[in-house]
């Protein structure tokens, strides 16, 4: 089997590759060409995958490259990861990132149904298409409401999904993902920027730490769990959309405790919110319904709240170790 990834250099890339290796697939992953190429596979090397996925060049904005890439890989897996995935970032760049997020998606779906009808397709949507709730639990079935430029990109790319599956017989499915997180994760994203923040503190490296609205709640899991998920939906005889989510939503405020507890430390002495790190419309609240997930695919969350965040702490503080903190 042959399985084609955009987006590999991420954390959700890196860890599908080694999923995917791990079951005898042969990994190819597109990337941007970039003059930091020493460190874009960071995250494959991490994993220590680094020398067995075969990268390729291309980019979601440039269809020629994807109908190339498709033409020479010829996958018999296509996973559409690539993003841009910062929320933050996509009020600042609200062209880009429809551009990539949202018309990306619909140059490699258009790819596949030219080159490779046959192949079976995932894309990746997002918890965030949901935003202003109109259900306490979110499902399959729950109405969109997006509150950012890039929950607006990924809807486009979800119907865009939907479209091609029920407009020319594509095996495509999308996975509604709530928030995953990893010590792959960027340090942008808030779960990583505590675990760092917690890691710096207590090496005496920083005395504080500032983020936005303390009172967020989402539905946090591992990503190494929500790969699976992506695998196992590819696997079956019909295409469909699933929500993958671990059904229990915790604060910004109380992954800090947990975060600054796992090194004896009280989150109350260092954190600080700070307005800049406000967004310009909040999304307060999201809890979703994996259900369907794990009825139809066997699937369920398997990695803690509590282990994720140790283990994301942890490799933050032996990265700074490693830097001779």
């Amino acid at each position: 089997m042959r399985a084609l990834i955009t987006g590999v250099t991420g954390q959700d890339g890196a860890y599908l590759s080694q999923l995917l290796l791990e079951k005898g697939y042969e990994v190819f992953g597109m990337a941007r060409r970039s003059s930091s190429s020493d460190v874009v596979d960071a995250r494959l090397r991490w994993l220590g995958i680094s020398g067995k996925v075969e990268i390729v060049d291309g980019n979601l904005i440039d269809l020629s490259a994807l109908l190339r890439v498709i033409q020479e890989v010829q996958p018999d897996e296509v996973y559409n990861l690539a993003a841009q995935s910062f929320v933050k970032t996509s009020w600042n760049q609200p062209l880009l990132t429809g551009q990539v997020t949202a018309l990306g998606a619909g140059n490699i779906l258009e790819a596949v149904r030219l080159i490779r009808p046959k192949a079976r397709f995932y894309q990746a949507s997002s918890s965030e298409m949901y935003g202003l709730i109109q259900e306490p639990r979110q499902s399959e079935t729950t109405p969109f409401y997006p509150r950012s430029p890039y929950a607006v990109a990924k809807l486009y790319a979800h119907w865009m999904t939907v479209n091609y599956r029920e407009s020319f017989g594509l095996h495509a499915s999308s996975g509604i993902l709530f928030n995953h997180e990893s010590p792959l994760r960027g340090i942008e994203f808030v779960t990583r920027k505590v675990t760092d923040g917690v890691a710096r503190i207590k090496l005496g490296m920083a005395k504080e730490l500032k983020l936005g609205n303390l009172d967020a709640t989402r539905d946090w899991g591992h990503a190494r769990d929500y790969v699976r998920a992506m695998w196992l939906m590819l696997q079956q005889s019909e295409p469909d959309d699933y929500v993958v989510a671990t059904g229990r939503t915790v604060s910004v405020r109380d992954m800090c405790r947990l975060a600054f507890a796992h090194v004896g430390l009280n989150y109350e002495d260092y954190v600080t919110a700070d307005p800049a790190f406000f967004r310009p419309a909040e999304v307060d609240v999201l809890l979703g319904n994996a259900d369907k997930a794990r009825e139809k695919l066997g699937w369920k969350a398997e990695t803690t709240l509590e282990d994720m965040m140790a283990e994301m702490v942890d490799a933050d503080l032996f990265r700074h170790r490693a830097r001779g903190a």
